[in-house]
């Protein structure tokens, strides 16, 4: 099955031609034209999403979870077809499209699974007492109840899972609130794809076609409608900091603010303790090299620095050299990220302190890694060097002793993931970052690699800030349905008036 984009926008049930278009830059095949988003589309979608809230919010989770298994079904059926656009426009290898595919209908039917059980609602009833005195307590019952429609915006690095009708779309659609997508124009016939399908579940299953629009390309004023639109509720994000922080601020300078749930990277810092490395040091730098290029580093859990003894760092040095250097020049998303790699590189390489482990040369669309070493004491002078460098860029920071793990713990900032890996005698020290950790990351891991998220009731992908903007949220796993639902208590009402679901 092949498929040739048309370049339109659906709004609402409806493929709109643009005035103007883009050209889409993949990083191999046919280039093809695609309509530039408008102030004027973002309106008209943010006005059907709210015409189509009254029935799709008040939906039973029986039919919420039929149309999330009914997208997830049409997404399947265009399989071949989605990973050859996205191939294309992406450069990632069809094995990583299939699996992000694979994850991305997983999600859908997954919330489609949890709010059938109904647990998320965090039903609480509490009992008249009307001889209670001085004053008697009326009947109160609570239950979380749709925020109203929510906008997304899609993801570089994520073409399927953190995009179109990736997590956050599905966590919105499942608490019933209809979305509105800013297509990222990194892979817009990829996002096109996927909003055929979404639309072909929603005609099969008789949904208001406001539940969903996707808003292709356009400048900043297209976004800044987006969040700044009067009928949207809550704002998902995954990218960088810069363009997140700028949404996040327009968010809460909006006559009503409305929360910003961007999820803005991370270094997401690697303690590599004495027992540990003693016993398999080398291994340990083996696996950080692979967790490193993964994707050409572009993954936001990607584990950039390394904190090691400088009496054992020649051990992690040498074998992660070793390892680094077999990994040849991989394509990576778009030119954007490729050049933004580059001046990470240029930031990182000429600092006061820093010394080159591993050198190599990129150019182009291509990404090749790069190795770093630097003292505590220099990292601690140059706050620069925690800042993220998207792609396979790694650091070593040093250490002369125990005490100094923990100063340089508690010098990052906000983190998705931290990681420690110890053996059974570094279980001391361990115990004394533990609280340092727990505070800097949403994620904390032993014996293994954050690359690699699972999507389950027990994850968290989020942190402090800078890692993500609402440290109380996660955008993976079930608990994210919560950034899309509010408590509402009844107070002596009638049956009559209730939730269904509350009876």
């Amino acid at each position: 099955m092949s498929f040739k984009p048309h370049g339109k926008h659906l709004i609402a049930g409806d493929w709109i031609a643009g005035e103007t278009t883009f050209m889409s830059e993949p990083a191999h095949g046919d280039a093809y034209p695609f309509s530039v988003g408008t102030v004027d589309l973002v309106d008209r979608a943010c006005v059907a999403a709210e015409e189509a809230f009254p029935s799709f919010g008040y939906a039973t989770r029986a039919e919420r979870a039929a149309f999330l298994e009914a997208i997830a079904d049409e997404i399947e059926a265009r399989g071949d077809a989605i990973t050859e656009i996205g191939t294309s426009e992406t450069g990632l290898p069809a094995a990583r499209l299939e699996g992000e595919r694979g994850r991305t209908t997983g999600q859908l039917r997954l919330f489609a699974a949890h709010i059938l059980k109904g647990d998320y609602l965090d039903r609480r009833r509490d009992k008249a007492l009307p001889e209670r005195k001085p004053l008697p307590r009326p009947y109160i019952r609570l239950m979380e109840r749709p925020i109203g429609p929510v906008a997304v915006f899609g993801a570089s690095n994520f073409p399927l899972a953190f995009s179109t009708a990736g997590g956050d779309t599905a966590a919105a659609l499942a608490a019933g609130c209809p979305v509105v997508v800013k297509g990222h124009s990194g892979h817009p016939g990829t996002g096109e794809i996927i909003a055929e399908a979404i639309h072909a579940a929603i005609e099969k299953r008789g949904i208001h076609p406001g539940v969903f629009s996707l808003v292709q390309g356009g400048n900043r004023d297209v976004g800044q409608a987006l969040v700044t639109h009067p009928l949207i509720k809550a704002v998902g994000f995954t990218g960088s900091l810069a363009g997140g922080r700028a949404l996040f601020n327009l968010c809460a300078a909006r006559p009503e603010p409305i929360p910003f749930f961007g999820e803005l990277g991370s270094v997401n810092p690697m303690f590599l303790l004495p027992g540990a490395v003693a016993a398999r040091g080398a291994d340990i730098a083996t696996g950080w090299a692979a967790s490193l290029t993964m994707g050409a580093g572009q993954f936001c859990t990607n584990p950039g620095i390394a904190v090691v003894l400088e009496s054992q760092v020649e051990t992690i040095a040498d074998a992660a050299r070793e390892a680094l250097s077999k990994v040849g020049a991989q394509v990576m998303l778009s030119d954007g990220i490729a050049a933004a790699y580059r001046a990470g590189r240029d930031r990182i390489a000429p600092a006061t302190g820093v010394r080159e482990i591993l050198t190599s040369t990129c150019d182009m669309r291509n990404a090749t890694p790069y190795l770093y070493a630097v003292k505590g004491a220099d990292w601690l002078d140059n706050h620069a060097l925690g800042e993220e460098v998207f792609g396979p860029l790694g650091l070593i920071v040093t250490v002369e002793g125990e005490d100094d793990f923990l100063k340089i713990a508690r010098s990052f900032s906000g983190q998705l993931t931290a990681t420690l890996h110890m053996d059974d005698g570094d279980t001391a020290l361990a115990r004394r970052l533990m609280p340092i950790l727990e505070r800097k990351a949403g994620r904390v891991l032993a014996n293994g690699f954050p690359t690699g998220v699972e999507v389950c009731d027990a994850m968290v992908h989020g942190g402090p800030y800078p890692a993500s903007t609402n440290f109380g949220a996660t955008s993976v796993g079930t608990l994210s349905i919560r950034r899309f639902l509010r408590p509402v208590s009844y107070q002596n009402l009638p049956d009559a008036l209730l939730p269904e679901d509350l009876l």
